[in-house]
């Protein structure tokens, strides 16, 4: 008996694979461009690794996940659980592919959903304040976070092409800062002054700037998003100083968004959770120790894999499984 979890990330989708027991047994990533090309298949990747016979749920997530507010079967989810991909960072297609792939395999599977103004688990004032907060992939994250550490309030980073910042406070999680509204990721990051006069007065596209407003705009470098991270990572290594005050500036703004979450937490935050390609990273630079220089060793760091996303979501399958009728504060309707 197994169970599967599926991370939709912005640069790949990745699968967990777990056993019964909990324990992770492989965890493997498909490329939204190999997949949108024919080169790689999901179904295919799964079939050498696992019996589909033998999966008892899978969990997945999907773009923004706006358009449900409850874990619910994907077969009772309607247009794949969202209101439009408009809008949403660089759209490749390799993600909707290996939807289509996964719903021909016709497993037993049930959706997660995003954050959102329409998620009656968070708090009012979060939900009065943004229509977005965090897509799919942010709750099971979240999700591992609170079975790796045990804790009831804290603070999940996620940083990678993206930074989103997760507040869970008794359990719950109570609010989130989303990619467009607060701290730089690599590539993503808030529109500020600049970029909306470009966008009112050159005709630029919002998304466009969006999907350049990131730690990617400092250091000047463009493309594809997979490639922007590696080659900001490269030039970092070779002592570029555009590149090493992009990620700075990245980890400054972070910082700032954690510090914002625990003012609003009535409880006092037991630590923070560092996940991402970015936020668990120790080469070329050790985020961990660069943030802890603003927080001066006020706050338990504790940093989990970068697969969380998809390892948090095969953890919400088999709790589901085993009738557990909600998820960090989130109603499961199955």
């Amino acid at each position: 008996m197994v169970f599967i979890g599926m991370d939709h990330g912005t640069t790949g989708i990745s699968f967990c694979i777990m056993s019964d027991e909990g324990d992770v047994a492989d965890v493997f990533k498909i490329g939204r461009e190999e997949s949108k090309q024919g080169l790689v298949s999901a179904s295919e990747e799964l079939k050498k690794r696992v019996n589909l016979e033998d999966v008892k749920l899978m969990a997945i997530t999907y773009a923004m996940g706006d358009g449900i507010s409850q874990i619910l079967p994907t077969d009772k989810v309607e247009d794949r659980g969202i209101l439009s991909i408009n809008g949403a960072g660089k759209v490749t297609g390799g993600g909707t592919s290996v939807f289509d792939e996964l719903e021909e395999l016709n497993l037993p599977s049930v959706m997660i959903p995003g954050l959102h103004k329409d998620s009656e688990s968070l708090d009012e004032l979060f939900r009065a304040a943004y229509s977005h907060q965090a897509s799919p992939e942010k709750v099971s994250i979240s999700y591992n976070a609170l079975k790796e550490t045990g804790w009831s309030n804290f603070i999940v980073a996620d940083i990678s092409s993206n930074s989103v910042d997760i507040l869970i406070e008794n359990g719950k999680i109570k609010g989130a800062i989303d990619a467009c509204l607060g701290a730089m990721g690599v590539v993503h990051g808030p529109l500020d002054l600049e970029m909306i006069r470009d966008i009112d007065e050159n005709g630029a596209s919002a998304n466009g700037c969006f999907s350049n407003a990131g730690a990617v705009k400092i250091a000047g470098i463009d493309g594809k998003v997979a490639d922007m991270k590696n080659q900001l990572l490269d030039n970092y290594r070779q002592g570029d100083e555009n590149a090493k005050l992009a990620i700075d500036t990245l980890i400054m703004t972070v910082a700032m968004e954690i510090a914002g979450l625990d003012v609003v937490c009535e409880n006092d935050i037991e630590g923070i959770v560092l996940t991402g390609s970015i936020g668990s990273s120790t080469e070329p630079f050790d985020f961990k120790k660069e943030i802890d220089k603003y927080f001066k060793g006020k706050y338990d760091l504790k940093v989990i894999s970068f697969d969380s996303g998809a390892i948090g979501a095969a953890q919400i399958a088999m709790d589901v499984f085993n009738g557990e009728k909600e998820i960090l504060g989130i109603k499961v309707n199955i």
